[in-house]
C-alpha cells in the first residue's frame, strides 16, 4: 500500500496511473455495447450552444466521459486531494477540463469558478455526492450554482451488466469488459433567480430523487438490483 502510494504521489507515476485508467475506459468501451436513452434531454442544449451543469454521483463516475460528446466543452469539478488530482489527469485524456474545489473546501472559490465558466459558455461536470459523501445525496452547492448562473442542471447516470460495486464510500461501479452498458440522460432542472431557501431545498431533493430513480433504472436494465443511497431517519436526517 505504501509503494502505490508513493508512485501516485510522484508526477510521473500519477500520469501513469491516469494514463492506464484512460486505457481501461477505452478497453470498456470498445468491447462493450452501450446504449443511450433520454439523450433528449442534452441534445437541445448542445445543438444551440448553450451551457448546463452535468450531474452524476460519484460512483458513477468510471465511463462518464464517453457519455459527452467529443469537442463539446466540459469542466469537471474536481476536488483539491490526491483522488482528485489522480481523476483531473484522468479526464484530460479525454479532453475535459477541470475547476478544482468541493463543498468540504474551496467551496466558495469553486462556485464562483463554476459560474465564470457558465457564463463563459463552458459546460461543468458536478458530483454532488463527492468527494466523500454521504453516499448519493446531494449537497445544496450543484443547486446555488444552477440559481447564479441561470443555467440548466441535466442528470445522467450508467451502468453496465459485466461490474465490481467496489467497498468504497460511493459504492464505485467498476464497469468490466465486454458488458452491455446503458447511459441515462434525466429532464433539465432550472432553478428560478428568485428562489428562496425553502424552494431551493424542495429543488435539491428534486434532483437528489431523480438521479436516483436514473441509477436505479440503469441498474434494472442492466440486471441488477440498485444500489440503495446512503439512509435517513424518520424526520430526514442522515444515519
Amino acid at each position: 500500500m505504501n509503494l502505490v502510494r508513493s508512485i501516485v504521489r510522484s508526477n510521473r507515476g500519477r500520469q501513469l496511473v491516469c494514463w492506464l485508467v484512460a486505457c481501461y475506459i477505452r478497453l470498456v468501451w470498445w468491447t462493450s455495447r452501450f446504449e443511450t436513452i433520454g439523450e433528449a434531454g442534452p441534445q437541445p442544449y448542445w445543438r444551440d450552444g448553450r451551457p448546463f451543469i452535468l450531474a452524476f454521483w460519484h460512483g458513477r463516475l468510471l465511463m462518464a466521459p464517453k457519455a459527452w460528446p467529443g469537442g463539446t466543452s466540459m469542466n469537471m469539478l474536481i476536488s483539491g486531494h490526491s483522488d482528485g488530482r489522480i481523476i483531473a489527469d484522468a479526464i484530460a485524456h479525454f479532453g475535459l477540463g477541470t475547476i478544482t474545489g468541493s463543498k468540504s473546501k474551496g467551496g466558495l472559490a469553486a462556485l464562483r469558478a463554476m459560474v465564470r465558466a457558465l457564463a463563459d459558455g463552458q459546460n461543468i461536470g458536478v458530483t454532488p455526492d463527492g468527494p466523500r459523501g454521504p453516499l448519493m445525496r446531494a449537497s445544496p452547492g450543484i443547486i446555488a450554482a444552477a440559481k447564479l448562473s441561470q443555467t440548466a442542471i441535466i442528470p445522467l447516470s450508467f451502468a453496465t451488466t459485466r461490474r465490481v460495486i467496489l467497498g468504497s464510500w460511493d459504492r464505485f461501479h467498476f464497469a468490466l469488459p465486454f458488458s452491455r452498458g446503458v447511459f441515462l440522460w434525466g429532464e433539465p432542472l432550472l432553478v428560478p433567480k428568485d428562489a428562496d431557501a425553502a424552494q431551493l431545498e424542495t429543488l435539491r431533493n428534486a434532483l437528489e430523487a431523480a438521479m436516483n430513480a436514473l441509477t436505479a433504472e440503469a441498474d434494472r436494465r442492466c440486471g441488477h438490483a440498485p444500489v440503495e443511497p446512503a439512509e435517513l431517519d424518520v424526520m430526514g436526517v442522515l444515519l
